[in-house]
């Protein structure tokens, strides 16, 4: 699709460079993008949303593509990427005050999609002073459990094949993936329309175990998902992988926010066809009082028929959603 014109820029921020792209003006919407992706997922949201009047920004995480990408899995946390964000929210918010050195930003409004989505929770957790309103998309937020470490529940509830739990020796996945050409590992992850756990049979790798579909859906081309395939071929997918690697250390270092509850007003946009939605139990989550108890300040979408990559898949109607959600906040 064509994009039009948008700026592209790197900016200092919390120690590294993140590669960002923007688009419109007006109030600041940031979104945040999964895994495998980058900036050029919100490649329909960018334009939609600064034709009705938002200035778009969209960066690559950090670890990928054209942002830095830290060698030590430890450098992955949600406090890493978050203090990240908090960065680029200084450089494009608007001050409203400047006294004896306090600053007071405008709040913004932000988007994130499946890693992008758990991030955004815990911008929203841990700043909740920056944010007008959160769309959470594929991921609602879990609260951290008091006891047991992510990487341990894993490998508890789904064994050693589960990929998440396949993703945590540093290597192993990278060897595995080297096997396929970049277009076929990208056909494989973003083109899955899985509904139960990704778990592989014992001792095959995830990768090997994900199906290259001989047809393409019809929302996206062959030409998107190459330019998936040629930044991932540049920036490769250790800086991706390192935070699931991280995850156990996130669990350590958010132990101050146990109980905490997200105040930010919140939509949360998942598909029916969700991978886990009806396995995992988050169909009952999300419509339960749990849910609601930790985000007092929710409203949740179901798409009937939508997968994981929803945004892109349904990239019109999801669009929509976002903007009905930013509009009601912006008159509220």
């Amino acid at each position: 699709m064509d994009l039009g014109e948008v700026n592209h820029q790197r900016i200092k921020t919390n120690g590294i460079w993140l590669h960002v792209v923007e688009k419109g003006s007006g109030p600041l919407v940031l979104l945040l993008h999964g895994f495998p992706e980058f900036w050029y997922s919100w490649r329909h949201q960018i334009t939609f949303l600064a034709n009705h009047g938002y200035h778009v920004v969209a960066p690559d995480l950090r670890g990928y593509g054209d942002s830095d990408s830290p060698l030590s899995p430890n450098s992955y946390t949600v406090l890493h990427v978050v203090g990240d964000l908090v960065g680029l929210l200084d450089y494009f918010g608007e001050q409203q005050i400047v006294t004896d050195l306090v600053l007071i930003f405008e709040k913004v409004f932000v988007v994130g999609h499946d890693w992008g989505a758990n991030i955004a929770w815990h911008l929203s957790l841990f700043r909740p002073d920056r944010l007008k309103g959160l769309i959470a998309i594929s991921v609602p937020y879990f609260p951290r459990d008091p006891v047991a470490k992510p990487i341990d529940f894993f490998r508890g509830n789904f064994g050693d094949e589960f990929y998440i739990s396949q993703f945590q020796e540093p290597g192993r996945a990278e060897r595995a993936f080297a096997r396929y050409d970049y277009l076929t590992v990208m056909k494989k992850f973003l083109l899955i329309n899985k509904t139960d756990p990704l778990i592989a049979p014992s001792g095959m790798e995830i990768i090997d175990y994900l199906q290259t579909p001989a047809v393409l859906p019809p929302w996206i081309t062959e030409e998107e998902l190459q330019v998936y395939a040629d930044k991932f071929e540049e920036s490769g997918f250790t800086g991706p992988l390192n935070y699931y690697r991280a995850m156990d250390l996130n669990w350590e270092l958010s132990a101050p926010w146990q109980g905490a509850k997200v105040t930010v007003p919140t939509k949360h946009i998942v598909g029916d066809k969700e991978i886990g939605f009806d396995t995992y139990g988050t169909r009952e989550y999300v419509h339960g009082d749990t849910f609601k108890g930790l985000v007092p300040d929710l409203e949740v979408v179901i798409l009937e028929g939508g997968h994981h990559f929803i945004h892109e898949e349904r990239a019109h109607e999801v669009s929509q959603e976002i903007l009905t959600f930013l509009q009601k906040l912006s008159v509220d």
